[in-house]
């Protein structure tokens, strides 16, 4: 199997895995991850839809794994001063 055939089911994989995700930050990290291998085999195929839509989603999911993380630091802070 081609290492470009790889790349696209591990994306692929990832997309499936993030579907069944509940907490934000393992989904938007498995969302990155599926943004990076599908970023590869886009340019590796040639295949400029899939890059340019994958070059949006990046930004977009570390920008929403970001406030995810934030929001899960605020929670946690506030449950520490009521204790």
């Amino acid at each position: 199997m081609p290492s470009v055939d790889v790349a696209g089911y591990i994306a692929s994989a990832l997309v499936l895995t993030a579907f069944y995700m509940k907490d934000m930050v393992p989904l938007r990290f498995a969302a990155i991850c599926s943004n990076l291998a599908f970023l590869i085999y886009g340019a590796s195929m040639h295949l400029v839809p899939v890059i340019v839509l994958h070059t949006l989603l990046l930004p977009l999911n570390v920008w929403l794994l970001i406030a995810a993380m934030n929001r899960r630091r605020s929670r946690a802070s506030a449950g520490a001063i009521k204790q």
